[in-house]
């Protein structure tokens, strides 16, 4: 029970890491809010989680690219709950296309969903985790992408690398107010998300599905496997969990050693 009282938000958290990690949090004791652009999804998975919780699991919806949905949704939160302790930034999209080919609204969508969102809901939750005087936890979902470049993958790679930059900020503006903010940066995970990648980057490569899992997403991994949804959930309670600002402003990878630093 690691984050017993606790009150956290998770966007994009209907499915894949972000439920993983709303799944973790509220087995570690914390009321947790799912936010999610479906809000029907977002409630299903809150009823789903509350089976197995002592804490208090709601479900809300929230394109984090909307900055009144976001503000509506963060002030429905505190009301909910009486605060706001931890913010997971997890939302996001992929495009794959070589830049070239890319349009501007393919552009736009994907870094406006991590970029944008992961700006609207820091703001409207550090306006909270300031005046309350208990500081919090923000974390951001990176990705190795925050430190490398891959073809096709132009959107998202600018994003993630400008999350990082905001991190940073966040973690010296918030550290007189208490408040820590830190990256998670995974490598492939395979949820749906990267699912959908497969068939597309080996049309676009002119190679095998399998190839582009062997040769493209986990041909630096030191074991040749995926990262999971639970390796990352533990990384966000590892994170969420801390008490001072000894760590912050930190990104902390989660690759099987397909980046180091």
């Amino acid at each position: 029970m690691r984050l017993k009282g606790k009150v956290a938000l998770v966007t994009g958290g209907a499915s894949g890491i972000g439920y993983a990690i709303a799944e973790r949090f509220a087995i570690e004791g914390a009321n947790v809010a799912i936010a999610d652009v479906d809000g029907e999804s977002a409630e299903a998975a809150a009823e789903r989680l509350q089976k197995i919780a002592l804490a208090n699991i709601s479900g809300i919806a929230m394109d984090v690219t909307k900055e009144d949905q976001v503000e509506s949704g963060v002030r429905d939160v505190l009301q909910r709950y009486g605060g706001l302790d931890v913010l997971c930034s997890n939302a996001g999209v992929q495009h794959i296309a070589g830049v070239h080919e890319l349009t501007y609204s393919d552009w736009k969508k994907v870094t406006s969903t991590h970029l944008d969102g992961a700006f609207l809901t820091t703001r409207a939750c550090l306006r909270h985790m300031y005046r309350s005087g208990r500081g919090g936890t923000i974390l951001y979902m990176g990705s190795v992408h925050s430190k490398i470049a891959s073809v096709l993958k132009a959107p998202y790679v600018a994003a993630k690398h400008g999350i990082v930059g905001l991190c940073r900020t966040v973690a010296k503006e918030g550290a007189q107010y208490g408040v820590r903010a830190n990256v998670i940066c995974p490598g492939f995970v395979r949820t749906a998300l990267v699912e959908k990648q497969i068939p597309e980057q080996a049309e676009l490569l002119g190679i095998t599905a399998e190839e582009v899992v062997q040769k493209v997403m986990l041909k630096d991994a030191v074991d040749g496997q995926f990262t999971t949804t639970d390796e990352i959930a533990e990384a966000a309670v590892f994170l969420a969990q801390q008490r001072t600002l000894a760590l912050t402003g930190q990104s902390i990878i989660v690759s099987h050693g397909w980046v180091m630093e």
